[in-house]
């Protein structure tokens, strides 16, 4: 299943069958190599909070583990965002901006490989977000991220969704050899991309973006 460019599809992070977030991006391209995607400022998000309206990082891991949930619906505040999704494998990378739209860092989220879905009015891909991420500055280089949650929530197997750290660690680092060494995409591909000038925020989600994970 393919994409075609420009169409808005749901980019989801889904754990123990539950969504945990949803943004809705426009599909920039997609081919062997993978999907590219654009996430544009003041879109429409949902992310999953307990019923005070807490988000997963507001409390201990021990306590968002016993909490009931629902989603609660937002505006995604932080700069444009491209994120790419590379065919097979267990990451992707997004692009950051400054405040004047400039390339700031390249940011490598470790999730298991995204599952498509396509009901026809609405389409998306579904992740599991691993939770540990790299930081990979314009010189090439960089730092582990959220490594005190990884740690705290790995102290809960049976709630945790990531069943084998070390091979989260052994992808974050076979990307940091890439990302060292200038290797696509980091040798400055999509750097300054620059979206449709359409490619503006949708008023809100479309009907279906809750639908059940497709993983």
């Amino acid at each position: 299943m393919r994409f075609e460019p420009g169409r808005l599809i749901m980019h989801r992070n889904v754990r123990h069958g539950r969504i945990g977030w949803v943004r809705p991006a426009r599909v920039v391209l997609d081919d062997d190599r993978g999907l590219l995607l654009w996430v544009a400022r003041d879109s429409p998000v949902a992310h999953e909070v307990t019923e005070a309206g807490l988000g997963m990082r507001a409390m201990p891991f021990a306590e968002w583990v016993t909490s009931s949930y629902r989603l609660a619906r937002g505006r995604w505040n932080g700069p444009p965002l491209l994120k790419f999704l590379p065919t097979g494998a267990a990451h992707s990378v997004w692009w950051f901006s400054d405040a004047r739209g400039r390339f700031a860092e390249w940011y490598v989220n470790l999730e298991e490989p995204g599952v498509r879905w396509d009901d026809g009015s609405v389409a998306g891909v579904d992740m599991i977000d691993q939770d540990l991420d790299v930081v990979v500055r314009p010189d090439r280089s960089w730092e582990w991220k959220d490594e005190e949650e990884f740690t705290e929530r790995l102290a809960f197997p049976d709630h945790y969704w990531v069943p084998d750290p070390d091979a989260v660690r052994a992808e974050g680092k076979r990307v940091v050899a890439r990302a060292e060494a200038g290797e696509f995409p980091f040798d400055g591909t999509w750097c300054d991309f620059t979206p449709p000038v359409d490619w503006t925020a949708p008023s809100e989600l479309p009907a279906g973006w809750d639908r059940p994970p497709a993983r």
